[in-house]
């Protein structure tokens, strides 16, 4: 006997994502072997069977996969004819419909058995042209002009349409049009409303739940404030300012209350904001204490030159004196002084040699330079060194 030879294997009914809708009658051409011409035309043919061809092709839209996307193409679909602009040309057309139709019932030429399917249709068109938009078409590449466009002329024409059916039928419409009418304004309003509705619930949401972050944010920072930032200042008391176990006391701490009172931190933050950071971060590299105190609102930034010169101070006082160090910055509306002490040996300029120019340089001739001034002295007793910063905010405006 001869052999039997195996049919041709039927390539899979999975739809293309280069399609002039959504790719149906190109998947079943293919699959079945069939002209994709003589596919569309029985899809129309079918159409007019009581609307069988419609529900088929919605069918077979649903439960048909699409083929698999190709490389470099991130999956997503081409279609030639917009969904949207079609479903909401249908919505115009049924509403130009119901309009016409009422205005040849109240002259008797027409009847109403038509009525409540073209007022269904133009409502489902309608707003089902902005839910494609918004849900189908999400990630397709548009316009935002046009999906503002379709969503205004698809409810403009349901309100338009339920405002003016009623008026146009008059008395003569059956009760059940009234019900529809209302329906088909109702949903004009929620297609023109949803997108404003929408965004407000998303903002209430992220309030809300910014809110809850914060609340819970405070709650921590009470239980670890009562707990253990205190044992971590008692830590740092009973060490000793200059030993190890402080220093790493104090970093946790600054860590801890950094992440527990974090805000939003600008590139040109505030001059005492930068000053503690410059404290925290020495802090770490050398055995010393800093104790930031500020009165009243320099209004001074980071990027100043009284920064820059209050933090070389600081340097300096951590490199050569060690233990507690004092800054405390004094502002007002005129003028800012920072005062940095420490509790070294102790020093004064004309302790330096000549030839000796950092601190001539980097804090006493900047501080020249932005107009204002700078001393290096010994302080009280002969013991430890203050660097005193002063600058007149009006003199540097203008």
């Amino acid at each position: 006997m001869p052999a039997r030879t195996a049919p041709p294997q039927r390539p899979a009914l999975a739809r293309p994502r280069d399609c002039v809708l959504g790719g149906v009658c190109s998947a079943v051409a293919r699959h079945l072997g069939w002209s994709v011409t003589a596919t569309r035309w029985l899809a129309v043919g079918l159409t007019a069977c009581g609307g069988a061809g419609i529900l088929l092709y919605v069918w077979l839209w649903a439960m048909t996969p699409l083929e698999p996307a190709a490389p470099g193409t991130h999956g997503l679909l081409h279609r030639r004819v917009s969904v949207p602009w079609v479903l909401f040309a249908l919505a115009a057309f049924c509403g130009l419909v119901v309009l016409s139709l009422g205005m040849s019932f109240r002259s008797g030429e027409a009847e109403s058995g038509a009525l409540p399917s073209l007022i269904i249709t133009a409502i489902v068109c309608g707003a089902g042209a902005v839910a494609w938009d918004q849900v189908v078409d999400a990630d397709a590449p548009r316009a935002g002009r046009s999906e503002r466009l379709l969503r205004i002329l698809s409810g403009a024409v349901l309100v338009s349409v339920g405002l003016l059916g009623p008026l146009v039928w008059g008395s003569g419409a059956p009760g059940w049009a009234w019900v529809l009418f209302v329906a088909m304004l109702l949903a004009g309003v929620a297609v023109l409303a949803a997108p404003w509705a929408l965004r407000l619930w998303r903002e209430l949401m992220v309030e809300r739940t910014k809110r809850v972050r914060e609340e819970e944010r405070a709650e921590i920072a009470a239980h670890l404030h009562d707990s253990v930032l205190q044992t971590l200042a008692l830590i740092q008391t009973r060490a000793g300012a200059s030993s190890e176990v402080a220093r790493l006391a104090r970093a946790q701490e600054r860590e801890l209350r950094d992440w527990l009172y974090s805000g939003e931190r600008h590139v040109d933050s505030d001059l005492v904001s930068d000053l503690r950071d410059v404290a925290a971060a020495l802090e770490l590299d050398y055995p010393v204490r800093f104790d930031v105190v500020a009165a009243g609102d320099t209004g001074e930034r980071s990027s100043g030159e009284v920064a820059a010169a209050a933090r070389e101070a600081m340097l300096n006082a951590a490199r050569h004196a060690g233990g507690d160090v004092s800054v405390y910055v004094e502002g007002t509306p005129r003028s800012v002084d920072v005062y940095v002490r420490d509790r070294g040996p102790g020093f004064s300029l004309d302790d330096v040699p000549s030839d000796r120019m950092g601190v001539r340089e980097s804090i006493v001739g900047r501080m020249r330079r932005a107009g204002g001034s700078a001393s290096v002295a010994r302080g009280a007793g002969g013991e430890g060194t203050e660097v005193r910063l002063h600058l007149d905010l009006e003199e540097e405006r203008a």
